[in-house]
């Protein structure tokens, strides 16, 4: 299934089938950007034949799935007649909206997997990916937006395991994605296994995508940090925001990061003006600041889940930055958005 294959002959060339289950209140721009990139990719010309590669949407049943825009597409067939897919994509959008996957569509991805189909999971399909239990032993790429809401619905997932700092991850016949414009990427990533580069670089040029993002490309910031970073910076950052509960040491950091620490000094120091651990520790009182103000916990109960050994330890770094206790903050009502620290 993983041999490139050529474009001559391109009467006895297989197809390479792909099989696409849409989740309720699925993300339409990531289904139609991988859809897209198939379609371009599949044929010599610009009649959308599929050529090279075959595609189809399927559902329990033939009823509509409607995306979280509103739209809605109907399956093309049923699980029971599906056939065998070299590929189970699964999209997934809205997690705090409308059922979860049916235990139809978790036996189908099941099957999936024991008949040998590499299972995609794009956004938050994931989540059903993992319900199905066909993720065990493999890496887990997940929008770092989502990835509380995962940790919270998947305790026993080794955190270890996840992955929210790049874009995608290919871990053996298991692809997992953050969604959005990175399902072109990953589209672009299993294309590239099987047909030439040429026909892939074709359908990304008529999409206007001329920078391809690799797996190992950082996922976007969350608003509030610095936009235009240096990639490894940007990664770095996202690790932080992914542990904050427990932080990562300077040495882990650099070692996932594949950088000596003293490089990510320097890296860190020349793109932010900060140390990596300064600007860790401002993440995490940053969140405490938001947590004061958006939830009823305690300041105990914060400061643990914000990566400080007591109360009385959040308590003196919250004064260096905001210039007030914590409770203080709290009875003032001050966003953290609104609050202008004293301290950087």
């Amino acid at each position: 299934m993983n041999n490139r294959r050529g474009d001559s002959g391109a009467g006895t060339r297989r197809q390479i089938r792909f099989g696409i289950v849409l989740l309720a209140n699925f993300t339409l721009t990531a289904f139609s950007g991988f859809v897209d990139l198939l379609r371009l990719a599949s044929d010599e010309g610009d009649s959308s034949k599929p050529v090279r590669c075959a595609w189809s949407v399927i559902g329990e049943t033939l009823t509509p799935v409607r995306a979280s825009c509103g739209i809605q597409i109907a399956p093309w067939t049923t699980y029971d007649d599906a056939g065998v897919f070299d590929y189970v994509v699964v999209v997934g959008g809205l997690l705090h909206s409308g059922p979860p996957a049916s235990e139809a569509t978790l036996q189908f991805i099941r099957r999936a997997a024991d008949d040998s189909a590499t299972i995609v999971g794009i956004c938050t399909g994931v989540f059903a990916l993992t319900r199905a239990g066909v993720m065990r032993g493999y890496r887990i790429c997940l929008s770092w937006f989502h990835y509380w809401d995962f940790v919270e619905r998947f305790p026993r997932v080794d955190e270890s395991s996840l992955v929210a700092d790049r874009v995608f991850m290919i871990d053996r016949r298991r692809i997992t994605c953050s969604g959005g414009r990175a399902s072109i990427d990953v589209a672009a990533a299993i294309l590239l296994r099987h047909i030439d580069t040429s026909a892939v670089q074709k359908a990304l040029r008529i999409l206007l995508v001329d920078d391809v993002q690799k797996g190992n490309a950082p996922q976007p910031h969350p608003p509030g940090l610095k936009p235009a970073a240096h990639p490894k910076v940007k990664r770095a950052i996202l690790l932080m925001e992914q542990h904050i509960e427990r932080p990562l040491s300077l040495h882990e950091l650099a070692r996932r990061l594949e950088m000596s620490p003293r490089q990510l000094q320097r890296l860190f120091k020349a793109e932010t003006g900060e140390a990596p651990l300064t600007y860790a520790r401002h993440i995490r009182i940053r969140t405490a600041a938001w947590l004061l103000t958006s939830s009823d916990r305690t300041v105990a109960q914060i400061a643990s889940t914000c990566g400080f050994s007591d109360a009385s330890h959040l308590g003196r770094d919250f004064r260096k930055q905001y210039g007030m206790s914590p409770n203080a903050y709290r009875v003032c009502g001050v966003t953290a958005v609104e609050a202008v620290p004293v301290a950087n």
